[in-house]
């Protein structure tokens, strides 16, 4: 051992008569830099409880607690960070979804109870909750991808020549790069009427497990390409990637999943409960709800029959939605599955008041969605003239291959989808098109993808428009008169702002067609009036209970003429309960609710 290593430890008592370089805390304080990650803020007002910032926390700091009821495209939970696990690393701030949660630069906090360094930002009220600086996400930058992948389409000026499909769809590498977008923060299910197993099979995507994610969505979705397709997506309208971004295209990931198979009968593995063999169920009507209260029972072992009026099962997903949205072999790919699954299909048949009082005697239950078909008509002269059509008739008839004409000029009257489906049908059967809505376009109940479809293949929209008459000219063309309107308060709170006419002016449009969108309402002169006194309301709509059940014992129903969406994930979504419902009543003697 040498000298040096003799002396070296009383070298260090030479420190203990130096000045001390520690600065007295209580005499001196040194504020944090202005981005310094102190203790965490955030606005709960802004913040939807996704979770992300728990999901992403390499030390399990973060809890999701409930503090206030959810509520639509809210989950109603708050992070609460757990400081005796934190290591400030502000990944939950940089990955934070609506950019709600910081980080304040206050970093000096003295407690007793350890207890209290967990914490609730923006519940919990603490000194630096109005903290201006710290560690916020930058602008521009987030870890969260913002844009979505381009959906490929045909060009407007050529789709409008063909009935091809105008959504081309999504390659393996484009599918699995935006369902990489995914937080599998779960609002998207909340807020799907069949809460659907969405990021499950989104993450099947990611993945590149296209069977596992067909698996995830036939479990309660028996039309998915058709949801694919024509959804209305609402849980596209809550998820928290959209926020700051663009919402993941939810929708366009279902559709990939079900192109990639051309049987799913061959890929799908269903649970099988034979609970129900020997119990035998009619459908009477084969749209969404009906065909999913057909398919999820027979594969419980019901004996199921579904009776469809029109030429093939799909309801308004068959004749209302046109091909270029829908095409024939994707529905025609669903109902073969159905028919594997050992439903019994009779098209082509419309069932009348003595045949439903047979189907009521020989089956256990009896389930009906035979949806909205009767038309609303405009209320004003003329619309008797010939020339004046429904834009319903116009999308079953050109469906079913009928011969139909429109001339070269056409207004449509509505504002919703239909009105929207049947302005791109007479588009491409050659017309010019013109459509008048009383409302302003935000108003306007069609979904934004479609108007903006439409007014790129060349077709006019006129707002604030309240039809007056029709009349017939002299060259055989129909005279459309419209008057213009102003926009009044709503007479409710939470009401939409109202259409008032403004008197002394006419405006007029000469066309060849005037084709009435304006809404349907439920036919029940089918129905027997025993049951129809019954199961039918005053305003023409079908009460159930939480079942699916009417107020006749054994007899359920679901779809349009139940609940006012008008959309088939809400017709879905009231099969799979009607299918609880059957059950419960076939086998386990169920009775009629009093509610």
């Amino acid at each position: 051992m040498s000298l040096k290593h003799v002396l070296q430890p009383f070298n260090a008592w030479v420190q203990a008569f130096s000045k001390p370089y520690t600065i007295p805390m209580k005499d001196t304080m040194r504020p944090g830099a202005d981005r310094y990650r102190g203790w965490h803020i955030n606005d709960v007002e802004k913040c939807v409880g996704c979770g992300t910032c728990a999901d992403i926390c390499q030390n399990a700091a973060i809890d999701m607690v409930p503090v206030k009821d959810p509520v639509k495209g809210d989950s109603g939970l708050r992070p609460k960070i757990d400081y005796g696990r934190c290591c400030w690393c502000a990944l939950c701030v940089d990955v934070c979804t609506t950019g709600s949660l910081g980080m304040s630069n206050e970093y000096t906090w003295v407690e007793k109870d350890p207890e209290k360094c967990r914490y609730t930002p923006g519940v919990d009220a603490k000194p630096w909750d109005g903290s201006e600086k710290g560690w916020r996400q930058e602008e521009g930058f987030s870890l969260i991808v913002k844009d979505r992948v381009p959906m490929p389409m045909l060009d407007p000026k050529e789709r409008i020549k063909t009935w091809a499909e105008v959504v081309v769809g999504y390659s393996v590498e484009e599918a699995r790069k935006e369902a990489a977008r995914c937080v599998s923060c779960g609002l998207c299910v909340a807020a799907c009427p069949a809460h659907m197993h969405i990021p499950d099979y989104i993450g099947a995507i990611r993945d590149g497990d296209f069977e596992k994610a067909l698996d995830f969505i036939y479990d309660n979705n028996p039309m998915p390409e058709m949801c694919g397709k024509v959804c209305t997506r609402r849980c596209e309208g809550v998820c928290s990637v959209g926020i700051q971004g663009e919402p993941l295209a939810i929708r366009w990931l279902k559709r990939f999943a079900t192109e990639q198979f051309e049987d799913f009968a061959k890929v799908l593995h269903p649970e099988v409960k034979r609970v129900g063999e020997g119990k035998k169920v009619a459908v009477v009507g084969g749209g969404p709800s009906g065909v999913t209260v057909a398919y999820y029972l027979a594969v419980r072992g019901f004996e199921v029959t579904i009776y469809e009026a029109l030429p093939q099962l799909g309801g308004a997903t068959f004749f209302g939605i046109p091909k270029y949205r829908f095409p024939m072999p994707s529905l025609e790919k669903q109902v073969d599955l159905l028919k594997k699954a050992g439903v019994k299909i009779v098209t082509d048949h419309r069932v009348e008041k003595d045949e439903f009082r047979r189907l009521l005697e020989e089956n256990d239950a009896l389930f009906f969605g035979t949806g909205l078909m009767k038309p609303y008509k405009l209320g004003v002269p003329g619309e008797d003239l010939e020339g004046v059509i429904y834009a319903l008739d116009l999308l079953r008839d050109h469906h079913v291959g009928k011969k139909v004409e429109v001339g070269e000029s056409v207004v449509v009257v509505g504002g919703g989808n239909v009105a929207i489906d049947a302005s791109r049908v007479s588009r491409r059967l050659g017309a010019e098109v013109t459509i008048a809505y009383r409302r302003r376009r935000e108003d306007m109940p069609a979904d934004d993808e479609e108007i903006e479809d439409a007014e790129a293949e060349g077709i006019e929209l006129v707002t604030q428009s309240i039809p007056l008459r029709v009349e017939k000219l002299e060259n055989g063309k129909l005279d459309f008169i419209w008057g213009p309107a102003e926009m009044v308060p709503p007479d409710r709170p939470g009401g939409r702002p109202k259409p008032k006419l403004i008197e002394g002016v006419e405006n007029h449009l000469q066309v060849d067609r005037v084709i009435v969108a304006i809404g349907q309402k439920g036919e029940f002169e089918w129905m027997p009036e025993e049951v129809a006194e019954k199961v039918v309301t005053s305003r023409g709509w079908v009460e159930v209970d939480e079942t699916g059940m009417t107020q006749w014992p054994g007899i359920f129903a679901g779809g349009d003429l139940v609940n006012s969406t008008a959309d088939a994930i809400s017709a879905i979504a009231d099969g799979l309960k009607a299918v609880e419902g059957i059950q419960q009543f076939t086998l386990e003697g169920l009775s009629v609710s009093k509610s």
